[in-house]
């Protein structure tokens, strides 16, 4: 099983477009082809920290996440074992107890801001994807979703934008542009770019 799978990466800032072009991805391939493994869901188990320490929380930093796990359950997909991927939720800025039964696919992407920068994970890896968008359009999708999906309004999401989200954007997440075999400028816009991407993964599963 382990020569079958295909381990995508796709790194971008945060409101980049990277959901965008999973899901072109996944279109593009056989039904049930693909499993879809978010960074997100491997932020650290808070449970020993109070309330306040769980805020305080810089979740654009590398150390706010689980490496050792994801690198773990990563290897066993590649070698056909099926995963629990933990859940993480945002409001509690804690793991959740429930998991996500993950079984091996020929396709598994991990997706997120910070998918570049672990080289453990960068090795496990066939291709490495960044979705690279201009701040500006970054921001005003961040504004979107985070007034919408997460209750902040437009002045708390412009000013964590400003002293977290900017700043480590430029020091953790754009040096890893480097790693990426591919970039995809203007990120889910750029239909040429994810089509080219589409037929390049194709031709990897042939």
């Amino acid at each position: 099983m382990k020569d079958k799978i295909t381990i995508i990466g796709i790194a971008g800032g945060t409101g980049s477009g990277k959901t965008t072009v999973v899901k072109k991805i996944v279109e593009t391939l056989p039904p049930h082809y693909v499993a879809v493994v978010p960074l997100d869901s491997y932020y650290n188990d808070t449970t020993g920290l109070s309330d306040e320490e769980r805020k305080a929380i810089n979740f654009d930093h590398p150390d706010a996440f689980d490496w050792k796990l994801l690198n773990h359950q990563l290897n066993e997909l590649r070698h056909g074992r099926a995963i629990e991927q933990p859940t993480y939720s945002y409001v509690l800025s804690n793991r959740l107890p429930e998991t996500i039964h993950v079984d091996p696919k020929p396709v598994i992407i991990i997706e997120g801001i910070m998918t570049l920068i672990n080289k453990k994970l960068r090795d496990l890896m066939d291709l490495k994807i960044f979705v690279d968008t201009d701040p500006d359009e970054r921001l005003i999708r961040n504004i979107q979703r985070d007034t919408i999906d997460r209750g902040r309004t437009v002045s708390m999401v412009v000013e964590r934008y400003l002293n977290v989200l900017k700043p480590m954007h430029e020091q953790f997440i754009e040096p890893t542009k480097r790693y990426a075999d591919l970039i995809i400028p203007q990120g889910g816009e750029n239909k040429r770019g994810i089509a080219i991407l589409c037929k390049y993964i194709e031709g990897l599963m042939r």
